[in-house]
């Protein structure tokens, strides 16, 4: 465990977590946000372009890809709970990913509860990847990704897709996906002290936001109770400390009964979504590097 990790986790257990005992706040959450956003030094020859193709978002791209093209293309959809965080909070990930895997990444900004509740998110999210495909890049050449929230939107995506019989992409890369709206994961009690950003008692409440009315085991809000099988090759990042823990071990448990191919590893101490902290962190440095190899290998 790196020495930065030791650091790290009493700040955000300083600076998050002890606001997190009482109802999530939106607001508050939206400005906490706000205030955390690191942006990354870009390297030569890189680029961060808003747009409104498909949807609304923006491109992590090389400067000389002015227009789309069918090159490897990361669809990312940051976390947040659904109600907080945009493409903007998570370009330390997005931009890591989109130079160790050699890819154009493209970020939706899809629309948030409680404004927008279920599905509106994975109504975006299909349409930016309907948009891709429309674009000329090939289903082949497409990896989704998602952190936290976004990772359960990506797996939400793909079963969308498999059941309108679109293209699949060619993989999934998770870093710690909320698969489990209903919070009957062991680790939300298990874990709720090591955990340094979130209690787990708190985690149903915050679902209700996204959900409103929803019954929290709709399986295109909770891909844990899905039907896993025909989705793509599975890539699985997550912290054996934290709340969120079981949300990632049953979902690979369950893709593999389904005969999905998948590659989980839980990560030892660490914060959930360590990745976004990369800057400062080399475990998330590590982390990225890992999942943009196998961003390379699954999309050659």
């Amino acid at each position: 465990m790196s020495w930065q990790n030791l650091v790290l986790k009493p700040v955000l257990r300083w600076r998050v977590k002890r606001r997190a005992g009482g109802p999530p706040d939106v607001a508050e959450a939206r400005r906490l946000a706000a205030r955390m956003t690191a942006e990354p030094r870009r390297p030569p020859g890189w680029r961060i372009r808003e747009t409104g193709l498909p949807i609304a978002g923006e491109w992590i791209e090389r400067e000389a890809e002015a227009t789309l093209q069918p090159s490897r293309t990361l669809l990312y959809l940051h976390g947040g709970g659904y109600y907080f965080c945009s493409p903007a909070t998570h370009r330390v990930v997005t931009l890591a990913l989109g130079v160790g895997a050699d890819a154009r990444v493209f970020v939706p900004d899809y629309r948030l509860a409680p404004e927008h509740r279920f599905p509106a998110a994975v109504e975006d999210a299909l349409m930016a990847y309907r948009g891709l495909l429309a674009a000329g890049i090939p289903a082949t050449r497409i990896v989704v990704a998602g952190d936290s929230a976004g990772g359960g939107l990506a797996l939400a995506l793909l079963l969308s897709l498999r059941q309108a019989g679109d293209p699949r992409p060619a993989a999934a890369v998770l870093f710690s996906p909320w698969t489990d709206l209903a919070a009957t994961g062991d680790s939300l009690i298990r874990n709720n002290r090591s955990d340094p950003l979130f209690d787990g008692r708190t985690v149903g409440k915050a679902a209700r936001i996204y959900l409103g009315a929803t019954p929290p085991t709709e399986p295109l809000a909770s891909p844990l109770y899905a039907d896993l099988a025909g989705l793509p090759p599975l890539f699985i990042q997550a912290s054996d400390s934290e709340v969120l823990l079981d949300d990632s071990t049953r979902l690979a448990e369950k893709a593999r009964r389904a005969g999905v191919e998948v590659e989980y590893r839980a990560w030892h101490g660490l914060p959930h979504v360590w990745q976004i902290f990369a800057n400062f962190l080399p475990e998330g440095r590590a982390a990225l590097d890992e999942a943009a190899r196998f961003i390379r290998r699954m999309a050659p």
